[in-house]
């Protein structure tokens, strides 16, 4: 990466890392909020499994549709002024869920997971490449992974307070439970259950815009203007397709945002089909071995491992873990007892453990894969960046395809299938595909 883009190395990289961790917390949080509410909203709207997954659909999807206008706010507002405003447009959806809960409607629902997926577009396009060029290039996934860890810790602390405050005698609300009462009983019980959302989704304007007051006063350098400046110019995008390894890069980023969703917000409603009695929080049990993993990266990257080493090793564990998903016991709890029984924690069936596991093979990949795409592109990088936000979309499209194999085959543990060409891709980007610097001729 062209070392213009950075700032000077005069000036401290901590403090500017203290607040874009606070901003990844705030990302975790919204994120991965989604694998709690995913089974809540199928009970409170009455929804079939593919229509539970609309969403991730809803959330994700944004980051697509609004990858490009948020990359020219960008290059207009700068880096510290557009975090300012994904803050606020993400108050914005969080006020949208009080009428939501209210009214029980779903589209409503989706409209405030799309608000929020694009106020978090913006923060992502921001913040990733600012920690990327804002120290060395070769320690860049280090810097990722330890926003990683933040990121994913608010992930395992979220569906606990989601849990207490919303899923509590949750089991009054279940299909049996309300198969027992009249037509009329049945939606004032509903109404009550969608209610609970009103005072998490309030806390959560009030902290987003505090955080947003705070970001304004914070003392966070711009990057250079040379980073955006020149990328008015539309030709900028023909030149970045022309890079196939940032192209292979979003094709990676797709895959693996579609199967870190997948084994994060289908645990909860994966481990209630198989009566788990803590279903609420398995998402946590995921985040927890994506935190692990990050800190391995920490540790690792690049003194003991490069980036692109981490990515082939990531692959290749999540090929063999979604192999376990598919084909392990969902009776036996022998390896959940073996990895976390021992520490107090709940045991869950095999299958569910091996899907909680690929968050350890999935931790590294984001941090690998933004440096080994940007590298080079020098005053495309905002560009690229953008291009590689666009990745997201594979949260918004193979969970919901997840769903609908699930639907149809009534199976959702063959519905896992769908994890390993994902990996397969995320395999060849490690070995082949980050190398590429032009296409083959003719």
């Amino acid at each position: 990466m062209d070392k213009s883009l950075r700032t000077p190395s005069t000036v401290s990289t901590l403090g500017p890392m203290l607040i874009i961790g606070i901003l990844f917390f705030v990302f975790g949080f919204v994120t991965w909020l989604n694998g709690a509410l995913i089974p809540f909203l199928q009970i409170v709207c009455q929804l079939n499994e593919f229509q539970a997954f609309f969403v991730t659909t809803a959330f994700y999807i944004a980051y697509t549709v609004m990858a490009l206008p948020m990359s020219f706010l960008l290059n207009l507002l700068g880096y510290k002024k557009s975090m300012l405003a994904g803050l606020l447009i993400m108050a914005v959806g969080a006020l949208l869920f009080i009428p939501a809960a209210q009214s029980a409607w779903y589209p409503l629902f989706l409209l405030a997971l799309f608000t929020l997926g694009t106020g978090l577009t913006i923060l992502q396009t921001a913040t990733n490449p600012y920690i990327v060029c804002i120290g060395p290039h070769e320690s860049a996934a280090m810097r990722i992974s330890i926003m990683g860890i933040v990121n994913k810790a608010a992930g395992i602390i979220v569906p606990f307070v989601f849990a207490s405050m919303v899923l509590s005698n949750i089991d009054q609300f279940s299909a049996e439970a309300l198969a027992k009462l009249s037509e009329v009983e049945q939606q004032v019980q509903l109404a009550t259950l969608s209610e609970r959302l009103v005072l998490p989704y309030l806390y959560m304007t009030g902290a987003l815009l505090l955080l947003a007051f705070f970001i304004g006063f914070a003392p966070l350098p711009e990057l250079p203007a040379s980073e955006t400046a020149t990328q008015r110019d539309s030709n900028h995008l023909r030149a970045v397709l022309a890079k196939p390894q940032l192209v292979f890069g979003v094709l990676a980023l797709f895959c693996y945002v579609g199967v870190e969703v997948i084994a994060g917000d289908t645990i909860a409603l994966y481990g209630k089909h198989l009566a788990v009695g803590h279903f609420g929080v398995l998402t946590s049990y995921t985040m927890s071995f994506m935190v692990l993993g990050y800190v391995l990266g920490v540790v690792l990257i690049p003194r003991w491992l490069s980036q692109a080493r981490a990515l082939q090793i990531s692959a290749l564990s999540g090929i063999g873990f979604s192999l376990g998903v598919i084909f392990a016991s969902t009776d036996s709890q022998w390896l959940s007892s073996v990895l976390i029984g021992w520490l107090g924690f709940a045991t869950v069936p095999d299958s569910v453990m091996f899907l909680a596991l690929l968050g350890l093979a999935n931790a590294l990949v984001w941090p690998a894969v933004w440096p080994l795409a940007l590298e080079g592109l020098g005053k495309l990088t905002a560009t690229g960046s953008a291009l590689l936000i666009m990745g997201i979309a594979g949260g918004a499209v193979l969970p919901l395809t997840y769903g609908y194999l699930a639907e149809q085959s009534g199976s959702n543990q063959q519905a896992y299938w769908l994890l390993l060409p994902c990996y397969v891709f995320i395999l060849f980007y490690a070995f082949k595909g980050h190398k590429l610097r032009q296409w083959a001729a003719g």
